[in-house]
This record gives structure tokens, sequence and C-alpha cells, in this order.
């Protein structure tokens, strides 16, 4: 691992060599009948979050409301509540998941994210993806079908002006740099880990060769072995890219419940989380992002819950 990363705050809580990390999709509520989350506490749940020992609280990038998606994650724009979130967390990694990097202009995104990742202190991971609403696309007067081609340009245009000083770059879809002016501010310790979010369009290889780190949905649970070893196999040289997932999440009352694989999630007792998350840290998988959408339960009551009975398992020794 490039020393750069192991020395940032937030890549090190979120990626840890051998170990299972546990972060949560923002909003911190279930909102299982409605598409709208009430945001309430979230400020409060997010500090408890911090305070319990989790990794992670990650932003998701939804523009518009889609009646026929159905889901508007948190509603607030990801960037303008990395900086609300700043001010109210202190150790937890803050990241997206991910900005819809071929709807934003990526010189913007590059420092609105520079300039989270100094007001955090290096606690951010920047998360990018080419989205899954085609419909959004005509709104931004984007093109829909070019998308994977610009993904990878402004995800290499982004590493040039944050990691270099006064670069020069050229690019087919975007501007063009001779060295004249610089990006300010630069990231923290001079590296900001970026992610590829899904697939962005692009095959393992290119997101092993490029990326810090991946993190997909949740897959077929009898399948994550082999995806982990397709994964392992796209690397052609170098240190192995972590790798992580996101699930929808109902956590149940029993903690002897079955494990149970509900659209693209899943619901169980905290003891068959338990063996599950042992037997996927032992496969290789480093960080699970939980969206809390199915909750049936207080969100409160379920951070305390996995906090107490389930974080212990997946600590340092």
């Amino acid at each position: 691992m490039p020393a750069e990363l192991q020395a940032h705050p937030g890549y090190r809580r979120v990626f840890q060599p051998g170990r299972l990390t546990f972060g949560f999709i923002m909003p911190l509520e279930g909102y299982p009948s409605s598409p709208f989350p009430t945001l309430q506490d979230h400020q409060r749940l997010a500090t408890m979050a911090d305070e319990a020992g989790f990794s992670a609280l990650w932003m998701r990038d939804v523009p518009f409301y889609d009646p026929n998606f159905g889901d508007t994650g948190q509603m607030l724009d990801p960037m303008v509540y990395l900086g609300f979130l700043a001010a109210h967390t202190k150790k937890i990694a803050l990241g997206t998941a991910g900005i819809i990097l071929t709807l934003r202009d990526p010189l913007i995104v590059a420092k609105q994210a520079a300039s989270a990742d100094q007001l955090l202190q290096g606690r951010l991971l920047l998360g990018l993806s080419t989205g899954d609403r085609a419909i959004e696309y005509p709104a931004f007067g984007a093109d829909y079908e070019s998308r994977g081609d610009r993904f990878r340009e402004a995800f290499g245009l982004i590493k040039t002006v944050t990691e270099q000083s006064f670069p020069r770059a050229a690019t087919s879809y975007y501007g063009t740099f001779r060295g004249e002016i610089d990006l300010i501010p630069k990231p923290v310790g001079g590296r900001m880990p970026m992610l590829v979010i899904g697939r962005a369009r692009q095959d393992l290889g290119w997101i092993a060769r490029h990326s810090d780190g991946w993190i997909w949905h949740l897959s077929d649970l009898d399948r994550m072995p082999q995806l982990l070893e397709s994964w392992r196999a796209s690397h052609e040289e170098g240190w192995l890219r972590p790798y992580g997932y996101a699930a929808f999440f109902d956590l149940s009352e029993n903690p002897n419940a079955p494990l149970q694989y509900v659209g693209n999630g899943i619901r169980a007792g905290r003891n068959a989380l338990i063996a599950l998350w042992r037997r996927q840290q032992a496969q290789g998988v480093s960080h699970v992002a939980l969206n809390l959408k199915p909750l049936r339960r207080p969100a409160a009551e379920v951070l305390e819950e996995l906090a107490e009975f389930v974080l212990p398992h997946f600590r340092a020794d």
C-alpha cells in the first residue's frame, strides 16, 4: 500500500489489512414505506456512530427524485453534507458513495473534495460513480452513452489536479492545463483516496489499476468467494486494493434470527450477522456499508446493539 494511503486517517480507519470494518450509508434511520427520510436527529446519530467506533459514514449523490426509482437517499447534496458533518464528528471517516462524476464538472468535484478533506483533517474518502439513473442525464445535458469514457477521463483529471502542482494535461471531454494554474487546496498528505463505487462502466482491471479501492452492492452471498477471486485476479502487480460492499439492512430484535437475503440486502439477528461477517472477513472483504432504509427499529437502538455485541468481534487484537 502506498505510504500516503497508510498515513491517511480516513483510509486507515476504513481499510485495515485482514480486518472487516463497518459503516453506514446516510441517513441513519429506517424509512421502509417512503422514499423520503425525515432526517430527524441525523446530527446526533452521526455523532453517536462516531463515538461508538464505527468506521465510516457514506453520502449518496441523488440529484433528483425519480418516482420510478423510489429512493432519495439522504436528499442533501453530498458535498454540502460532508461540510456539515465535518463539524460534528471527530474520528469517523466520511465518504461519498458515490458522486455521479459524469453529471458533475470534475474540477469542481476536485476543489470541493480537497476542501472537505482539509476540513476533515484527512478523513475524506472520495467515492465516484456513473450513477444508475438514465433519466437524469437529459436534465444535465449530458450524454448517457459516453459515460464510461467520460468517467475514466474525469477520474484521471481529478487525480492529476489534486496530486500535481501546476499540472499539464489535455483532455477530450474537459479542459486543458498548460502548467500555468494550480488547484488549491491540495488534499491532506498530498493524496486523496479515490474509490470506484459500483462498476462505473469499467472492467475490474481498470478499477484495480486506477483506484484505491472498490465498493459494490451486495451480490449473491454464495458467490462472494468467486467475486473476490475475480477481483484479486484483476490485479496485475502491486498491492491488492480493498473490496467492500453496500447492503440494505434490517436488524431483528431476536438475536438468534436466521440470515435472510431480501431485496439486495440482509435481515438477521446479530448472531447470524457475526457468523456471516467473520466468514466474509476471512474471505477478504474489507468493509460493509449498511443502508438502514428497510430498518423497522429505532436507529439509535440498532447502533447501540451493533456497537456492543458485533464490533468487539472485529477489533484488532
